[in-house]
């Protein structure tokens, strides 16, 4: 599903995708300063891999996502912290901002139930 970024005004513009066993649903809201507030969650399973054994096992996800959408570069101001994802062509592809957002969830340290059983946590010891 791609929006047009141009078409997003202050009235929220709902979008959902899905596909296998997650759902990406939200709305697209004009907020100020050329940026547009993204607000959504992400819920279903994924396939990982346990960063222990190795295993592939589905990981239950229900993640809310918020962040902000700029219509080309975004001109950071000096006291801004804002989680900004330029986009160039005008176009939000959300498919793609879903897959994004599922790469950084598995990008995570993640530890199978198996594991976890066995005495290994889910924090890192170094």
């Amino acid at each position: 599903m791609k929006i047009t970024l141009r078409k997003v005004t202050s009235t929220p513009l709902e979008f959902e995708v899905k596909s296998d066993e997650i759902t990406f649903k939200g709305y697209l809201q004009y907020d100020a300063d050329k940026l547009i507030l993204l607000r959504a969650e992400l819920s279903g399973k994924i396939d990982v891999d346990c960063d222990i054994c190795a295993d592939k096992f589905k990981l239950d996800v229900d993640e809310d996502i918020e962040f902000f959408i700029s219509d080309g570069v975004y001109e950071k101001k000096e006291d801004s912290l804002l989680d900004v994802v330029e986009v160039l062509d005008s176009i939000a592809d959300m498919q793609e901002l879903k897959n994004s957002e599922i790469e950084l969830i598995k990008s995570d340290y993640i530890v199978c139930e198996n594991c976890k059983k066995n005495g290994y946590s889910e924090e890192k010891s170094f």
